[in-house]
């Protein structure tokens, strides 16, 4: 929604998402017994060489959580084009 909003009002506004503001919201909703797991196949996005290689990882996350923790994926995928 903050992205969303700065837009609306200054419709010319570049605005650029935080990797570790998504990572920590994300964090918030996962179970404790799932984190490192989780964090470790995140991993694979956020240290990727290339946007490529970092959008296969997402789409590797999603596969292996998007059943479990659909909204986490979803706001990944929803955010995706600011923070890349």
């Amino acid at each position: 929604g903050f992205a969303e909003a700065i837009e609306s009002v200054y419709p010319q506004a570049e605005v650029q998402l935080c990797i570790v503001h998504q990572i920590r919201n994300s964090h918030k909703y996962l179970s404790y017994k799932d984190v490192k797991a989780f964090m470790k196949d995140l991993q694979g996005i956020y240290k990727a060489s290339t946007r490529e290689q970092a959008e296969r990882s997402l789409d590797q996350l999603e596969a292996n959580w998007g059943a479990r923790y659909p909204k986490v994926i979803e706001s990944w995928r929803r955010n995706w084009p600011r923070l890349s």
